[in-house]
This record gives structure tokens, C-alpha cells and sequence, in this order.
């Protein structure tokens, strides 16, 4: 399987939980230089909540 983890060269958000009872874990990099990790089903969905508000299709390639 690949490796979906983003980098720099390919930015993009990352979730996975590999079994119900196991927690989240997520990564995060923007075309705009920032980048974040989290772990923890809450911590996860705070990542998510936020990549999606302020990063991704939220602005242009940019940065704004």
C-alpha cells in the first residue's frame, strides 16, 4: 500500500483509525507551509474541523 502521508510535495489531510477501539491518528500539510499532527479521536476531528476552515479549498495556492 502506499504511503498516504502528505508532505510538502504532495499537501493534503490524512486520517486513520485502524480498528473501533484504537484512536484516531491524523496529518495535515497545506500548499501554504503549514502543517499539523494529532492523536486522539477528539484531537483528530479538531485537525479535520480546522484543515477544513482554514486550509485545503478553504484558500488559493496562494496562501491567503
Amino acid at each position: 500500500m502506499a504511503d498516504l502521508t502528505p508532505t510538502p510535495d504532495r499537501p493534503g489531510l490524512h486520517v486513520s483509525k485502524p480498528s473501533p477501539n484504537a484512536p484516531a491518528t491524523g496529518s495535515a500539510v497545506c500548499h501554504c507551509g503549514a502543517t499539523a499532527t494529532a492523536t486522539g479521536d477528539a484531537q483528530v476531528k479538531a485537525l479535520v474541523d480546522g484543515w477544513t476552515t482554514h486550509h485545503g479549498a478553504a484558500h488559493d495556492r496562494t496562501g491567503r
